[in-house]
């Protein structure tokens, strides 16, 4: 079995990885912004094109807030001990899966 990571390397790797989101939902702003809907100024196609982007700026914002939760919540793990511990059966996290996602909550039998 691969070893465990730190709960240094794991707090390393959960903060970098909010601070970079954070930092996209700054950026991203304008894209959120309520579209104009003046017809003497933007052509239908228009209106609806924008509508449309700005759909879809909002669902990955939506997405970006639900994965920034999760990393808020294996952050208080770490703090609490219980990181790299599945939170249904209580039992340790594959290693290799908490390297590629270390937010995951719970082991792969589990999220099966």
């Amino acid at each position: 079995m691969a070893k465990k990571p730190s709960l240094k390397t794991a707090r390393k790797r959960l903060t970098e990885k909010r601070q970079e989101l954070l930092a996209i939902v700054e950026s991203s702003k304008e894209s959120r912004k309520p579209v104009e809907l003046d017809q003497s100024r933007v052509g239908r196609l228009s209106r609806m094109d924008a509508l449309q982007d700005q759909a879809m700026a909002l669902e990955t914002e939506r997405r970006r807030e639900i994965e920034i939760r999760r990393i808020d919540a294996a952050l208080a793990r770490v703090e609490s001990g219980d990181y790299g511990y599945c939170l249904t059966c209580g039992e340790d996290i594959e290693p290799k899966r908490l390297e590629l996602d270390p937010a995951t909550p719970v082991c792969i039998d589990c999220a099966r």
